[in-house]
């Protein structure tokens, strides 16, 4: 064999061996996790709470970018689109990845198959919540008061597709209501202007508005769970307060680019199902309303799952709720 020829198949040698030599040392720079809303939402929110626990676990710093638009979608594209090395990961939720399909005909991903599942990341139900101002004294009279006042009445939510969007939409097919929609890069920024009584009401994640709701600076009428939630044992379900079919269940999840190395997905799968058995995450997410998957409902398979049901089961309800709102 001549030396160049020697030399052409040293070199195809090594660069085979790269890949898993890069992964059994993977991590060993910084990783970016794309959160696809603007900072202080209830994705980004969890997206911190468990980057910060994962970057111990993994020796490296996790940086959170938020990359907002479209509902959250923009941002995941950008997950979709970028190397499969595990230096890019995401966190999506129920919007991005069952509910966009629905809504975005020309979706640049498949949140079934561009990705490589890593994990739910949480679950919480969702509250109902309007301006402090609000005169209405439950749910009953809140959605009296929305129909008597329904050509002045604006809900907020953080763009289409996204989890506020959807129930939004489910709330407004079931009860008919018709409120101007007003969409922001993130719930964040949309409860900070419920705050202000710039927007009439919203439909969020408990684990954005908990401590609004607890200092009283918005009205809360109804939490879309099977109980009452702990930190705020005074609102009623919607069971409870007369809508006993609207109920809902969101959630956060982490995500990579397809095509991960078995040991870089390995580790991210252990670094979050790590984060996610820890007491001290577990009662901050309790503190905010939302649980940790535990057990057969933390990894890959479980997420896969999740996202294909959810996406089966949203389609219709959210075809037929678009048709009803034109």
């Amino acid at each position: 064999m001549s030396v160049s020829r020697r030399s052409f198949v040293l070199a195809g040698a090594a660069t085979l061996l790269a890949s898993p030599v890069r992964a059994q040392t993977y991590p060993d720079r910084p990783i970016t996790v794309v959160v696809p809303f603007a900072a202080g939402g209830p994705t980004d929110i969890v997206a911190r709470i468990v980057s910060e626990h994962m970057s111990r676990t993994l020796g490296q710093q996790m940086i959170v970018e938020n990359v907002g638009g479209a509902g959250g979608t923009t941002g995941m594209v950008r997950v979709a689109q970028a190397a499969p090395d595990g230096y890019t990961i995401g966190v999506g939720n129920m919007g991005t990845q069952s509910a966009a399909p629905a809504l975005y005909p020309n979706l640049k991903y498949d949140p079934a198959t561009s990705f490589d599942q890593i994990g739910v990341a949480n679950n919480t139900p969702m509250v109902i919540i309007a301006r402090k101002e609000t005169p209405a004294k439950d749910l009953a009279e809140f959605i009296a008061y929305l129909k008597a006042n329904i050509q002045k009445i604006s809900y907020g939510h953080a763009g289409v597709g996204s989890i506020s969007h959807v129930v939004g939409m489910v709330f407004s097919a079931q009860t008919g209501l018709k409120p101007a929609l007003v969409a922001y890069r993130g719930t964040g920024p949309a409860l900070n202007d419920l705050v202000a009584g710039k927007i009439d009401f919203m439909i969020d994640q408990a684990l954005n508005n908990i401590p609004q709701i607890q200092a009283g600076t918005i009205r809360s009428y109804a939490v879309t769970a099977p109980a009452r939630l702990d930190v705020i044992k005074d609102v009623p379900t919607t069971k409870e307060a007369g809508m006993p079919e609207f109920t809902a269940n969101a959630w956060n999840a982490v995500v990579a680019p397809k095509g991960l190395a078995g040991p870089v997905r390995d580790k991210l799968v252990a670094a979050l199902n790590k984060a996610l058995d820890d007491p001290a995450i577990q009662k901050r997410y309790a503190d905010l309303g939302s649980t940790a998957p535990q057990g057969a409902d933390q990894g890959p398979a479980a997420l896969q799952k999740l996202v294909e049901t959810d996406m089966a089961r949203l389609t219709p309800i959210l075809k037929a709720a678009a048709a009803t709102a034109q």
